[in-house]
């Protein structure tokens, strides 16, 4: 008969942990022919992202960030599933769980560099409710390889992304550094016609005014600046600058400064410059509610509820006047 103590105990628990080891981590790697095998979008490492994967793992950011999207994701990096062949090379692979950031696995060419430089120097001015920690003392080297690492994380996809990024950035540039008014008639010959063309369909109320106002807070000040000039803190680190949306106001709404004008750019972002897409962070409303605000507050033109104006959505508020169709 065996006697229960604390030496036993240990004993057995340390045994029936190496066990569950050995069964989980050490057997597949020897059994599993598909471990070793690259995935037809891995490649090599850079010996500037292999130093800012050591920095991305020294500083923690695994523990917020995931580097694998699955079935059931819709969010960043949802483009492609995660393989297991992605990961062939890496020891030990920073697949992350807690998920409290967004998922890498296909981070390169999502942003610019200069995004990132923003973000990993104060995330608040990228991401104005992020709560990531600054990295305001990075060495500029530093800086350089997290950002490669960043941008590496996706494959051979993601190097097909970053390069068409800097494609297009040489076009926003010097669109940019021609003057203002080329810098706009540049962005809009990027907007389908037919966005061009479509008015904000729904109405300034009160309260989609102050939804508006906190989509802009939460999303782009840190950017365009509380002013919508296109000065916020994080203009220090982007070229092309933010857009001054002010600048729009003498463009009009037959110039191409329409709500569906907004609604585009918003949704699709503006590749080549800092200027993200926010189709999978905020609903239709939303987009159109910050557009409403971005129009009424910055470029003085609106033209929301305006004809064509179709049927009126079931919340929309009751509106009297005569429309198309009356």
């Amino acid at each position: 008969m065996i006697h229960m103590n604390a030496k036993i105990v240990g004993i057995g628990t340390t045994f029936l942990v190496a066990l569950i080891f050995a069964a989980v981590v050490v057997a597949p790697q020897h059994l599993n022919p598909e471990v070793h095998q690259f995935s037809e979008n891995y490649r090599k490492r850079t010996d500037l992202e292999e130093r800012g994967r050591d920095l991305y793992m020294r500083y923690g950011c695994q523990y917020c960030h995931s580097q694998y999207i699955r079935t059931v994701d819709w969010g960043l990096g949802a483009e492609r599933l995660a393989e297991a062949g992605d990961y062939a090379a890496d020891t030990a692979p920073q697949l992350g769980s807690l998920r409290n950031g967004p998922d890498l696995s296909q981070e390169g060419g999502e942003h610019t560099d200069d995004w990132h430089a923003a973000h990993f120097y104060n995330p608040r001015w990228t991401r104005p409710e992020s709560f990531m920690p600054p990295f305001p003392y990075l060495e500029e080297g530093e800086m350089n390889a997290l950002i490669a690492y960043v941008q590496s994380l996706g494959g051979r996809l993601a190097d097909q992304r970053t390069a068409r990024q800097w494609k297009w950035r040489k076009q926003a540039i010097a669109a940019y550094e021609k003057n203002a008014d080329a810098n706009i008639e540049w962005l809009h010959q990027h907007v389908p016609q037919g966005w061009l063309e479509v008015p904000n369909p729904y109405p300034i109320t009160e309260v989609s005014r102050l939804r508006g106002a906190t989509i802009y807070q939460r999303h782009c000040l840190g950017c365009h600046g509380p002013v919508g000039d296109g000065q916020g803190p994080a203009v220090a680190f982007i070229y092309p600058p933010p857009l001054n949306f002010t600048t729009l106001r003498r463009h009009g709404i037959e110039g191409g400064a329409t709500g569906g004008m907004l609604y585009y750019q918003i949704m699709n972002g503006i590749t080549g410059t800092a200027m993200p897409y926010f189709k999978r962070e905020l609903e239709s409303e939303k987009i159109w509610d910050v557009s409403n605000y971005v129009a009424e507050q910055f470029i003085g033109i609106v033209d929301a509820n305006a004809e064509p104006r179709g049927i009126d959505a079931a919340f929309e508020p009751i509106d009297s006047s005569p429309k198309k169709g009356d």
